[in-house]
């Protein structure tokens, strides 16, 4: 137990991180800094289940970073291990009263917004991001139909010309490697939309995202190559609540990458102005959704999202995952063309207007009410006990005890399962003379690990 009167949100996250590794001992702290600005040292760690818990420096908030998945339900498992530990640890302290944590995209009042971001193993050649990525946009930027988590009104951006002397002082992180910065100003206009994000996407694609944000981030780590497959970082998107959004969002999107990859895409028509059909699509209260596209003509988001999910049909037969996605794929885009509302057990945006909707009518509430912020920020509550969205009869993919199993245990079938088990071996000796990273792990001066293949489990190096 802590004095929770002295718990700010700095001071709570350092103690839930310290909980779960000194007390729960679920993970091994890093000792090393892995950035000097954004994670210095014993900011956080790995943990045994094969994922990622830190603070990230800017801004002071846990970020949770899942461990490596070939499989949805393993993916939504993981991820959801996360929240119910930060939650344990919250209930450990003694803090459940006061601290609160969110799996939230956006900060209604300061203008801030945080993604979540998504990242896939995707063959990579030379012209990857100068052509052949432009060909993604037309499904990403209308994908939010399905996995948009909603939001209480909207925000303008304009640009804000380079920070103070006295800004970068009280802000100094914030403003390393930035040249040129925007303000935020709350936008009236704007009842209900279905994407937390798309009002703060400036960039299609962007290497320095920070007051910079994109759809995608090139990242060209090494450790992350595999056989010419790199790591391709998704940045824009949100945080679903809903297990069932997650895995059609990671679902449609793994097939989708997978037609980039076989040069299926190369005559599926594009969107003409990407960022701004972003928001369009976002705001309009019509549920129209049409996007301009290159050639000159209009298609709706349905109608796009249609051609791709026809184009997948090849895939049939795959995996169990595959055949998944191409059904409820199918199911979502039937139904979002004829009762958008109706997949309010299914989809965020959905459930939270409904939740909206009722709390304003309820309570007589006009839509420019700060109140009903409130009630957008607490569908993210990732506490069971306290959150909206918990209270919601919605669609489950992975249970309870699947969830709880993710708590410890790494999926079996990437080399997380290498990792965690070498991560229990550091716990077993507690020591301090180790290195952890996603690839490669160093016990000792004279034990060093590489872990260069995310489909092999490394099982046997572990255990020597």
């Amino acid at each position: 137990m802590v004095d929770s009167a002295s718990a700010t949100p700095e001071t709570a996250v350092e103690l839930i991180k310290d909980h779960v590794f000194s007390d729960l001992k679920l993970g091994v702290l890093d000792y090393h800094a892995r950035d000097e600005v954004f994670e210095p040292a014993q900011s956080g760690g790995f943990l045994m289940n094969g994922a990622r818990l830190y603070i990230d420096a800017v801004g002071s908030h846990l970020e949770y970073a899942t461990a490596e998945c070939r499989t949805l339900d393993s993916l939504i498992a993981n991820d959801r291990a996360g929240q119910r530990i930060i939650v344990q640890a919250i209930n450990d302290l003694g803090l459940s009263d006061e601290v609160s944590v969110y799996n939230n995209s956006v900060d209604h009042f300061g203008g801030h917004t945080f993604g979540c971001h998504e990242n896939y193993l995707v063959e990579m050649t030379e012209d990857f991001f100068t052509t052949r990525v432009q060909q993604l946009y037309a499904f990403l930027v209308t994908r939010q139909i399905f996995a948009g988590v909603g939001r209480v009104g909207g925000h303008i951006l304009y640009e804000g010309g380079r920070p103070t002397l006295h800004e970068m002082s009280e802000n100094p992180i914030d403003y390393i490697w930035v040249s040129q910065v925007y303000h935020v100003y709350p936008d009236e206009r704007v009842l209900y939309q279905l994407s937390q994000r798309a009002d703060h996407i400036i960039r299609t694609i962007a290497s320095r995202v920070r007051f910079n944000r994109a759809i995608i981030n090139p990242k060209w780590e090494h450790f992350y190559a595999h056989d010419g497959m790199h790591r391709l970082h998704v940045l824009y998107g949100e945080s679903n609540q809903s297990e069932y959004a997650y895995k059609l969002k990671v679902g449609t999107t793994n097939l989708v990458l997978r037609l980039l990859e076989d040069g299926l895409l190369d005559d599926m028509a594009q969107i003409e102005q990407p960022l701004i059909a972003l928001r369009d699509i976002s705001r309009d209260e019509n549920y129209h959704w049409v996007c301009g596209m290159e050639d000159g003509t209009t298609a709706t988001a349905i109608e796009i999202q249609r051609r791709h999910r026809d184009l997948a049909e090849r895939y049939r037969g795959h995996s169990a995952d595959t055949d998944w996605v191409l059904d409820e794929w199918d199911s979502v885009l039937s139904e979002l063309a004829t009762n958008p509302l109706g997949l309010a057990d299914r989809l965020d945006w959905a459930a939270k207007r409904s939740i909206v909707d009722m709390y304003r009518e309820d309570m007589g509430l006009e839509w420019t009410d700060d109140a009903l912020h409130s009630i957008d920020l607490e569908y993210h509550n990732i506490d069971p006990a306290k959150s909206l969205f918990h209270a919601l009869p919605m669609r489950r993919v992975v249970d309870e005890l699947a969830i709880l199993d993710a708590q410890t245990d790494p999926p079996s079938d990437t080399r997380a399962l290498g990792r965690g088990r070498l991560v229990k071996q550091a716990l077993n000796k507690s020591t301090k003379h180790y290195t952890f990273d996603w690839s490669a792990v160093s016990l000792g001066r004279l034990d060093y690990v590489e872990l260069p293949d995310p489909f092999l489990t490394y099982e046997e190096i572990a255990e020597s």
